[in-house]
């Protein structure tokens, strides 16, 4: 896969497997890689494509949250360059081995995989350098910012900004290539607050890479913060007229498909305060 830059010294590659995005961010002191990819034999085509752009080498990594297709290739990229420092939300490394060994679990009861032996073959390495709320690199003539914006798609989601070149690495806050992913993690009422807190750190001419897909701009961003809004008012307001959570999904008006939403309605109803929600209409 080749690295397209887009923006001043801000690679991105978009690999076909989970159709995920990894991204080099240059610096004076060398490249800080976003991302791994989602098994150990993924991650040496990844370090092999690092080599064949020839910007030197890898000083750090960046996981924007645990999920396997972010994290897996962790281990490698340290193989290759040494004990490099891993940076995530502590929220984040504190689930990356419980939700890399989940997903272990799911590949092992479905052998067929094509995935499924080098995703039981990875080692899983956590995050060593934590954060809760923000924190500035230093890759020598540029500083790159890493943002809690709150939780969303998982309670450790972070985004970079890399303040000269107008770019914001948003992670799988936002995905182009699909509906956005409402895992079994998920934070549905809280992500359109989260997304408000990306959109602060926009311009009308940012760039913003998604965890998965194609490049996108600030509209974009926006556009998919009210429709993930919606789903959190409709989950509010089927609860406050009393519907119950099993009946929910089937009841509600959604702008994605049922199946795509069932962790986020059944997700959605966990977390309402005490009030918010009606015993079930007779």
């Amino acid at each position: 896969m080749v690295f397209t830059e887009v923006a001043d010294r801000v690679w991105v590659a978009r690999y076909a497997w989970f159709d995920v995005n990894v991204t080099l961010i240059g610096g004076e002191r060398g490249l800080m890689v976003v991302d791994t990819h989602s098994s150990g034999a993924a991650a040496r085509e990844v370090l092999a494509d690092v080599r064949r752009l020839g910007q030197g080498d890898v000083v750090a990594v960046v996981n924007t949250h645990e999920h396997f297709d972010h994290t897996f290739g962790n281990a490698e990229f340290r193989t290759a360059y040494g004990a490099l420092p891993i940076h995530a939300h502590e929220t984040a490394a504190a689930n990356t081995v419980a939700a890399g060994e989940r997903i272990k679990r799911a590949y092992a009861a479905d052998p067929g995989d094509e995935h499924a032996e080098e995703v039981l073959a990875t080692e899983i390495v956590t995050a060593d350098h934590t954060f809760s709320s923000a924190v500035s690199l230093d890759l020598g003539d540029r500083a790159v910012e890493l943002v809690h914006p709150g939780r969303g798609h998982t309670a450790g989601d972070l985004v970079v900004r890399v303040p000269d070149a107008d770019v914001v690495l948003a992670g799988d806050l936002v995905e182009e290539s699909a509906p956005p992913g409402f895992g079994q993690d998920c934070h549905p009422l809280e992500w359109p607050w989260s997304l408000d807190v990306v959109l602060g750190l926009t311009t009308a001419a940012t760039v913003v890479v998604p965890g998965h897909g194609a490049v996108v701009d600030r509209d974009f961003v926006e556009e998919q913060r009210n429709t993930i809004g919606l789903v959190a008012e409709e989950i509010r307001s089927l609860a406050g007229r009393g519907v119950s959570p099993d009946e929910a999904l089937a009841a509600g008006e959604w702008p994605w498909p049922r199946e795509v939403l069932a962790h986020a309605v059944r997700r959605g109803y966990e977390h309402l305060p005490r009030g918010g929600r009606r015993l079930p209409l007779a």
